[in-house]
């Protein structure tokens, strides 16, 4: 329990509080999404300093890639700045609905990844973005003799992406063994 309000199993962390923003308590959240759409769509956020609790949000807009908020009850500059570093969490039922064939990265951290051969390349450990698109790390897989390989970097583009079935928790992959 966290301020009396049970903590959601599907929180996802997506931002955390770079700062105050304005001298009337605002905070600037730094998201880990250049569109930020769960940060401005939703209506509560969890923030995990001093401890995981639920805030309501006012209003919230981008602004020079950050997004900037005031939260119900936060009307003061110094309490906002204490919460400089803390993570950002919503929960991932109230993420916005994707197109066809569009993922969150939280919904592609863990599935394993197979190339056309059928060989078994690691696990997504984490995304990254290089700007012009996003990329898979494939925590290494240990080969025939025990000897963990080198992480893959993998650009998350249709050259590439060949399938991705989260039902089978599984990403299809044009990548050979030896890239």
């Amino acid at each position: 329990m966290a301020s009396g309000v049970q903590v959601p199993e599907d929180l996802v962390q997506v931002g955390f509080v770079f700062g105050a923003y304005g001298l009337a308590g605002g905070i600037r959240v730094r998201p880990f999404s250049d569109d930020a759409d769960a940060l401005l769509h939703a209506k509560t956020w969890w923030l995990d300093k001093p401890g995981l609790h639920d805030v309501d949000v006012r209003r919230a807009k981008l602004h020079g890639g950050d997004v900037v908020t005031q939260l119900v009850g936060l009307a003061d500059r110094d309490v906002a700045e204490a919460l400089k570093g803390a993570g950002v969490y919503v929960r991932r039922s109230h993420f916005p609905e994707l197109e066809t064939d569009e993922f969150y990265w939280s919904d592609l951290i863990g599935l394993a990844v197979e190339n056309l051969q059928g060989e078994h390349l690691g696990v997504v450990g984490d995304m990254m973005s290089n700007g012009p698109q996003s990329i898979l790390r494939v925590a290494p897989v240990a080969d025939a003799e025990g000897v963990a390989q080198a992480e893959r970097l993998i650009p998350f583009v249709d050259r590439f992406i060949i399938k991705v079935d989260k039902e089978a928790k599984k990403i299809t992959v044009d990548w050979g063994l030896d890239y």
